[in-house]
């Protein structure tokens, strides 16, 4: 047998159904911060989301936080930092790929050899 209501959190019931209110505690902090739409005002932009999400998907692999902590006290070159992740070139260059688009790291040329070196952003999640 189906139920004719649900619960808050599913479909709509009918108006002063108690399937549809909310706990009270939950009902009482909503109310002191705003409501609903206060609570959905603190949600940040899709842009600041994306963002976060990049710097997030860079931290997670423990091969890209390790480069970032070889990195943290002196820029170093991709030789350098081979010689302690001991990588093939192309796996490598792909983790630091995504350290750079993240913006955690930057690269700068000197001659033929490019420095890394953290960001402020990469500084503020790595001390």
């Amino acid at each position: 047998m189906k139920r004719k209501t649900s619960s808050c959190c599913g479909t709509p019931a009918q108006a002063g159904d108690p399937a549809t209110e909310l706990p009270e505690q939950i009902q009482k902090d909503l109310d002191a911060m705003g409501g609903l739409e206060a609570l959905a005002g603190r949600i940040p932009s899709p842009d600041d989301l994306e963002e976060k999400s990049r710097v997030y998907h860079a931290l997670s692999d423990p091969l890209r936080l390790t480069i970032l902590y070889l990195i943290r006290d002196q820029p170093l070159c991709v030789c350098v930092i081979n010689r302690f992740m001991r990588l093939a070139g192309s796996k490598l260059s792909y983790h630091l790929n995504i350290l750079k688009e993240s913006g955690l790291i930057e690269g700068e040329y000197h001659g033929n050899w490019i420095i890394y070196s953290l960001t402020e952003t990469g500084q503020a999640f790595i001390r």
